[in-house]
């Protein structure tokens, strides 16, 4: 009784305070005690910060070539039973027509990290659906300076980068060969450019523990992060991980909960890996904090392949049918459908700011 009291005091401080040492954080991720109040908090924060509704945005994959050998990921470039692709131009163009007309606000392109568009063919994309008059999100991992100034330039406004994990023991052992310093500095060097920028983490690797997780939810408040993306470890076939066993989605949920506590105005999407693990995973995360839905428009024998975790939900229909049975779950959920462009009202407030 005196631990669940002490959990539903931190909890509470939590949503008046923004506010929890790495030790208070740790506590309430390995607490079992108070786990429906958590969730219950920081859904009356995203109430109250964050308004109650959802913003849809329309994702489109559009590589899955990647030069990267990151240890979790079906898309990881010695896995050669992935079946690459890359859409056209004219396909990733078509498609967020499309979605645009349908009422998405938002366009996310997202691949896997390589070369596969030079920067004036990204640029040329990226520009053109910013005239169709959507905001463009964009996930195309670890690029230069100059590049992220040029995707701006041409449009771009929002772009995600996780950081997976802030412990750089733990990175450098689940992504070979690549450098946990750069990580960090992409992410500085967008938010100087002015994205509105987005990090996250996977939960769940090996040798991960609670304290590791308090502190990256402790980095991402600390930069000040406009959008935050929570991701449960699922073990994909033919990477090293493979035969791993996790139970990553209830820690994931607390982990999200808590990030929505800190940082109560930004944005963070219930995750289609939510969804995978457990059934109405995508409403609990609602429910939960989370406010954006970013459902994967391309056409379906693309979709099927970008397959960065097993049994990834995604569905063969029609981009209009989708986008009904979508809001249709949001709408079940006890939410509204957003009607504006959907940037975090964090943002929105730092860009006040700024013109003051």
């Amino acid at each position: 009784m005196a631990e669940k009291t002490h959990i539903s005091n931190l909890i509470k401080k939590a949503y008046e305070t923004h506010s929890l040492s790495l030790d208070e954080c740790t506590e309430i991720l390995k607490s079992k005690s108070c786990d429906n109040e958590l969730f219950e908090f920081a859904n009356l924060a995203r109430i109250k910060f964050s308004k109650e509704s959802v913003h849809l945005k329309a994702l489109i994959e559009i590589s899955n070539y990647c030069k990267n050998s990151c240890f979790y990921c079906g898309l990881r470039k010695q896995n050669r039973n992935v079946k690459r692709y890359k859409l056209t131009k004219e396909q990733i163009l078509s498609t967020a027509k499309e979605a645009v007309n349908l009422g998405y606000k938002t366009i996310v392109l997202q691949s896997g990290e390589s070369r596969v568009y030079s920067t004036s063919e990204m640029c040329e994309i990226i520009s053109s659906i910013h005239n169709f008059g959507a905001r463009v999100t964009l996930s195309l991992g670890e690029k230069s300076f100059d590049e992220y100034k040029a995707y701006k330039e041409a449009g771009a406004n929002r772009y995600l980068l996780r950081i997976e994990t802030t412990d750089a023991n733990l990175y450098s052992k689940l992504h070979p060969k690549m450098s946990h310093k750069n990580r960090f500095l992409a992410l500085e060097n967008l938010q100087k450019l002015g994205y509105e920028t987005g990090s996250g983490m996977i939960v769940g690797f090996p040798c991960q523990d609670e304290r590791m997780i308090a502190k990256d939810i402790l980095y991402f408040k600390e930069q000040n992060f406009d959008m935050i993306g929570v991701g449960p470890f699922i073990p994909c076939e033919n990477t090293p991980l493979a035969n791993f066993k996790t139970d990553s989605f209830l820690l994931s949920l607390k982990a999200m909960a808590i990030i929505r506590l800190l940082m109560p105005e930004i944005n963070i999407p219930a995750t289609t890996a939510m969804e995978t693990l457990c059934q109405n995973g995508r409403t609990m995360a609602l429910q939960s904090g989370a406010n954006v839905v970013m459902p994967a428009v391309a056409e379906y024998e693309y979709r099927k392949d970008y397959l960065i975790y097993p049994n990834k939900v995604t569905q063969n229909c029609a981009l209009k049918e989708q986008i009904l049975e979508v809001s249709s779950e949001v709408l079940k959920a006890g939410f509204s459908i957003s009607d504006n462009h959907g940037d975090s009202v964090f943002f929105e407030n730092k860009q006040r700011k700024v013109y003051e």
